[in-house]
């Protein structure tokens, strides 16, 4: 309780709130499946903040990171970002719904998160081209490196949907099944309501926004999961409507939110005092501190293992050509 209380209080201090998230594309102030929601979570708590893109390292796990004050608050720690905003009582758009049944968002909730986060994570890494991935993730990489890491993150996808050659047809019929039914559910939920539940926003409205949005601006008209959706016009009119007032109505006027490029080092940092611009000013000639020591050890190790990667890749791999890393390079996964 102490805990929550002092991450409450620094954030109503902090001057600044940044969201540390990956690159805008296809029309989004950021593309990636799980920075957007956070971006439209906040967006819907109306709270002013900066955003600033980091390229440096595509396959990180704690993109998204909100910091505030000498606080972080890591995707990959404690459920995720809007997970812990609303468990540290900083910022809960659930409190707002004291009559719906907690069991009831939390069910909604799970069914965006797994059948529809699925759906997306299949057509963004197995049933297309991987174009639309690469521009999201790898777009800024060395060619070599980049395909690596798409390479890797497939097989992965893969692995984690549990797919294989030999169920790869059934795998998808499930997946696209259980799609259909989760925009069934929330279209029946929805109606003609402008949110999900009642007359205010939740944690689901942001996390389903954000799929919505990335669906209909990222995915061509060839794809399943996007037709899909199409089938439910209250579900369209809702990412639309969402759209010009979070992203294109509150983007033309004074709200506080800035977009900057990526910061010199993308790993997690403390934030400069309130009276300093976020953005570094031109470095003097001085010492520099062990945490800045550290950065630079941690970037030089990472070019250093990405060239002994793509070394390797190219000595092993070198008589096979990339039609073949496109088809799991040959390799099963077991179940």
């Amino acid at each position: 309780m102490a805990s929550a209380a002092a991450a409450a209080a620094e954030w109503e201090a902090a001057a600044r709130k940044v969201l540390v998230a990956r690159k805008p594309c296809f029309g989004l102030p950021t593309a990636c499946p799980t920075c957007l929601p956070v971006f439209l979570y906040l967006r819907m708590a109306q709270v002013p903040f900066d955003i600033h893109v980091d390229t440096n390292f595509p396959d990180a796990d704690h993109i998204p990171y909100v910091e505030f004050g000498d606080c972080v608050a890591f995707n990959n720690e404690k459920g995720g970002v809007i997970e812990y905003l609303k468990d540290e009582k900083i910022v809960d758009l659930n409190s707002n719904h004291p009559s719906v049944s907690c069991t009831t968002v939390q069910d909604t909730k799970a069914m965006v998160s797994s059948w529809l986060a699925d759906a997306l994570m299949y057509e963004l890494w197995v049933a297309s081209d991987g174009s639309i991935a690469n521009d999201i993730y790898f777009s800024d990489l060395a060619w070599p490196i980049g395909k690596i890491l798409h390479w890797k993150k497939t097989r992965h996808v893969k692995q984690l949907l549990g797919i294989t050659k030999l169920n790869a047809a059934e795998k998808e019929e499930e997946i696209y099944r259980k799609a259909s039914a989760a925009y069934d559910s929330l279209s029946l939920r929805l109606g003609d309501q402008v949110f999900l539940f009642d007359n205010s926003p939740t944690d689901v409205d942001a996390l389903f926004l954000g799929h919505a949005l990335l669906v209909l601006s990222a995915l061509p008209d060839t794809s399943v999961l996007r037709g899909t959706l199409q089938k439910h016009d209250n579900l369209v009119s809702f990412a639309e409507h969402h759209k010009v007032q979070l992203l294109e109505t509150s983007s033309s006027s004074a709200s506080g939110l800035g977009l900057s490029p990526s910061p010199s080092s993308s790993t997690p940092r403390r934030r400069p005092s309130a009276d300093q611009g976020y953005k570094p000013k031109p470095r003097a000639k001085k010492e520099r501190t062990e945490e800045e020591k550290k950065f630079r050890r941690r970037a030089k190790y990472f070019l250093a293992t990405q060239l002994v990667a793509v070394l390797v890749f190219l000595s092993l791999m070198g008589g096979v050509d990339s039609s073949d890393l496109d088809d799991d390079d040959g390799l099963e996964y077991e179940d």
